[in-house]
């Protein structure tokens, strides 16, 4: 398969990959102290399923994402104090764990450049 006809989910490796990627990246926000307290009384299996959905549809798999629009769902979480300074650590994180899964620096930047995309949605500006 080319890169030009390969989506970037299936160059990251499909659902297996987000599966792992998720798992592992909110192992590490969870024990960031920086981030972690947004994520206080979050039902994390749950979490984890929406942020698969999310990844693989913004990556440019199959589109399953049944969760709420960017403003809607991280408004509660800018009233607790949420800045760019939180969404640099959890893009960060991103990047750091795509890293140890083997994924190369054009993917990382691609995810990053895609979770920037969203910025100013999450932070309802």
């Amino acid at each position: 398969m080319s890169v030009a006809s390969s989506s970037l989910y299936d160059m990251l490796g499909g659902a297996s990959a987000m599966q792992a990627a998720v798992d592992r990246f909110y192992r590490k926000v969870l024990l960031d102290d920086r981030v972690s307290h947004f994520f206080d009384g979050v039902d994390m299996d749950r979490q984890r399923a929406k942020q698969i959905g999310f990844l693989t549809m913004v990556t440019g798999g199959p589109n399953n994402y049944t969760g709420k629009d960017m403003r809607v769902g991280h408004k509660h979480l800018v009233d607790m104090g949420l800045n760019d300074q939180h969404v640099d650590i959890i893009i960060e994180h991103l990047g750091s764990t795509l890293k140890e899964l083997g994924v190369g620096d054009e993917q990382i930047n691609a995810v990053a450049a895609l979770a920037n995309s969203v910025r100013d949605d999450v932070l309802n500006r």
